[in-house]
């Protein structure tokens, strides 16, 4: 029933019982729109306020119809169905009451923004408006400024001055009745009289050009000549080669060499010029005759001269024609970022980056081997360093190499037993490391190795570390911890390196620029050449008895045989390279060990003499500068139990005769011979250690080491001193 009803309900029609009589319009007002009805219309009559106090008042009652209904159907009444349905009709007054209050809220909102539209439309024209005049007003202004400011081509002229003007000018010109009270007539007859100067000058300039093109003439006919002069003189030098090197002049081969000198850093330039002029005058101290390159000192300069150009231009701005390709090639293979770890590496090898020029110096020696000496510059550190080689007239066929063994099969059918029956006999532990000595291989096992060839040249100087002290600012920079791991691509950057360049970098007060002294360099090439002369042949005289060393001969020459008795009987079964760390683990070396003498840029060799049974074992620790700095020898005995210099005066008493006594086995100079006296003394002294010990009767059958060296006094002293002195030429054994 309440369903039909509402369907019967006429449309915009407002029903509000006990609603205020403001929401009805008048009939009269109905009548005379023709019984037309809009709520657009309605809108503007209806006052806002009332609307919304209206809509309070219908949500009111709506609350309050809906109570009295819910409170009905909980008491269940037999007149309660009609007293809802009353309400209920009421209630469907009053939402159709809110329905059109919402249909009128919607249409003032529609109206607001419309009316909010027009008015923003009219601001958009005014300000477009505006903006037209203020435009066309800040055009104007730029014209009137370029009216004011405008400058005519005759004020870009500079004119003489007025009192030239009129001193120099011609009256018909000038005019000077008329131009002194006028300005204008006054600028006119001025710009007259600019005009008749240039084209006098003008007329200067075309006599001028004609002369020049005469002179120009001349030119190509004396550059012609020269040219054609340039291939004859070519010509005579190439003809004179022969007469150059006959006469070891080498004009042409030198003159090459200093063009290419220009483009040198100054520390290899300053190192080029002093050791060219130190060649000539060693040259000229052995003749005669002018100066000459020296054959034993031969410099020259390697690398890319293009490149060490390039160093010294300027950068070349970026060209129009090759902007556009290499920006779209960016484009197509533009990658990732690189990583911070490829960014160090980068700035390692330009802070490590050698200059493209470098001088080579080649130093004969008498057996004719050469040294060849690199010496290069690092551009960022400022530094110099050097790599060396050593070639000889005839191949080192015998290579020295750790871990050599010096006993042969054949010794064992001569039944002296091999070496490691020898280690069953014996409780040395130094034996038994000398046996794993196999496997251990020393870095600087090669006499001739470039790393190890020139170290300590001068005492301490190793060339491990950088002599600048500002490079480790710069390592810090870029993570280098120290220079030793790059010294090998890089060379060593000795300090004697750096005096030849004319570097000094002085550690108490630290110099910002450090600049090569000619000086600094002449002073110490003679001394270094000497050194590095002395240093090669040692090194080849002790690579030539390690041959021999190494297959059990201790060669001793006739100059020296005068040192040691004319039978011999202990012998060298074995000589080896061992490492440092090798050295450092030895029980019997820790005296050399705790007084420093065992430096990591020493060299370090195990020997093995035998007699029978005795087994003496010789660690030797052989020092860069050889043979100015003698040999160290420590000893350990392995017969009838282990001794040393710890628990037996004797052995310390044969150390002495090698390490103290050392002067009596220098032999002829430079003294090259030695390391193989100092062995072949220590075979003598373990011949008189053995036969002048006493014998246990309790043993039955021949004595082990019978005496066959005379000897004065057996024993002398409470510790039993043995004679371990020689005395020649009577040749017998005394106390010292």
């Amino acid at each position: 029933m309440s369903s039909e009803s509402s369907k019967k309900r006429k449309p915009k029609v407002i029903r509000s019982d006990g609603a205020p009589s403001e929401g009805k319009r008048n009939r009269s007002e109905t009548e005379q729109e023709g019984k037309y009805y809009s709520e657009e219309a309605e809108v503007d009559l209806r006052d806002p306020s009332r609307d919304y106090e209206l809509y309070k008042y219908t949500c009111q009652e709506l609350q309050r119809l809906m109570a009295e209904i819910q409170d009905l159907k909980s008491r269940g009444g037999k007149d309660a169905a009609v007293e809802i349905e009353e309400r209920r009709i009421r209630s469907c007054v009053h939402f159709m009451t809110l329905k059109k209050l919402n249909r009128l809220a919607h249409i003032r909102l529609k109206k607001g923004r419309d009316q909010t539209h027009e008015a923003k439309q009219k601001v958009d024209a005014y300000h477009l408006q505006l903006q037209n005049l203020l435009y066309e007003v800040m055009h104007l202004q730029k014209e009137i400024t370029k009216c004011l400011e405008f400058k005519s081509k005759h004020e870009e002229i500079d004119l003489v001055s007025l009192e030239e003007f009129y001193k120099e000018a011609p009256p018909d010109i000038s005019k000077a009745e008329v131009t002194m009270g006028d300005p204008h007539q006054q600028t006119l007859a001025r710009l007259d009289w600019e005009l008749e100067q240039r084209k006098r000058l003008a007329e200067k300039y075309r006599e001028s050009l004609s002369n020049k093109e005469k002179i120009l003439k001349e030119i190509e006919v004396k550059k012609e000549y020269l040219s054609s002069l340039q291939p004859r003189l070519n010509s005579i030098m190439q003809a004179s080669l022969p007469v150059q090197e006959y006469l070891f002049m080498p004009f042409d081969q030198a003159h090459k060499q200093y063009e290419t000198a220009r483009h040198l850093p100054p520390p290899l330039y300053v190192l080029f010029v002093q050791a060219t002029a130190y060649g000539q005058a060693c040259a000229h101290m052995k003749s005669s005759q002018p100066p000459r390159q020296d054959k034993t000192l031969s410099v020259a300069i390697e690398g890319s001269v293009d490149e060490a150009k390039a160093l010294f231009k300027p950068p070349e701005d970026s060209q129009d024609d090759e902007s556009d390709s290499d920006a779209e090639e960016e484009q197509t293979t533009k990658r990732r970022r690189p990583t911070l770890g490829v960014q160090l590496d980068d700035k390692r090898k330009e802070m490590l980056k050698r200059h493209p020029l470098s001088v080579m110096l080649d130093l004969k020696c008498k057996d004719d081997s050469v040294l060849h000496l690199t010496f290069y510059y690092l551009m960022n550190l400022n530094i110099m360093t050097v790599k060396a080689k050593v070639t000889t007239a005839t191949e080192l066929i015998t290579p020295i190499s750790a871990g050599y063994w010096a006993a042969s099969v054949g010794r064992k059918e001569e039944g002296r037993g091999s070496l490691e029956a020898c280690g069953a006999q014996s409780s040395g532990i130094g034996l038994r490391l000398m046996l794993s000595l196999k496997v251990k291989q020393s870095p600087r096992c090669d006499l001739l190795s470039p790393d190890s060839v020139l170290s300590c040249l001068y005492p301490g100087d190793h060339g491990k570390k950088t002599p600048n002290p500002a490079n480790q600012y710069q390592f810090d920079k870029v993570g280098i911890l120290t220079l030793r791991d790059y010294v090998l691509d890089l060379g060593h950057p000795y300090l004697w390196v750096q005096k030849l360049g004319g570097l000094h970098f002085p550690k108490e007060q630290p110099q910002h620029t450090v600049i090569a002294d000619h000086s600094l360099s002449a002073s110490h090439m003679e001394t270094t050449m000497k050194l590095l002369k002395t240093r090669v042949q040692s090194r080849l005289a002790l690579h030539k008895q390690f041959a021999s060393l190494e297959h059990g001969i201790v060669p001793v020459t006739s100059d020296c045989q005068y040192l040691f008795p004319a039978k011999v009987v202990s012998r060298l079964v074995k000589w080896v390279t061992i490492a440092h760390e090798d050295y450092m683990e030895l029980h019997f070396t820790k005296d050399i060990v705790e007084t420093g003498l065992a430096g990591d840029t020493n060299l370090y060799y195990m020997a093995l003499v035998e007699r029978g049974t005795a087994k003496l074992q010789a660690a030797v620790v052989l020092n860069p500068g050889y043979s100015s700095i003698p040999p160290i020898f420590q000893l350990c005995l392995n017969w009838k139990g282990e001794k040393t210099n710890n628990n037996d005066d004797n052995i310390r008493a044969m150390e002495s005769e090698v390490n103290v006594c050392y002067k009596e086995l220098c032999g002829p100079r430079p003294s090259h011979q030695l390391l193989t006296n100092q062995l072949q003394r220590l075979c003598v002294l373990l011949d008189v250690y053995l036969e002048t010990e006493s014998h246990d009767d309790s043993v039955e059958g021949p004595k082990e080491f019978p005496q066959e060296k005379m000897c004065l006094r057996l024993f002398r002293g409470p510790s039993r001193m043995k004679p371990f002195k020689y005395n020649h030429p009577q040749g017998f054994f005394s106390h010292r």
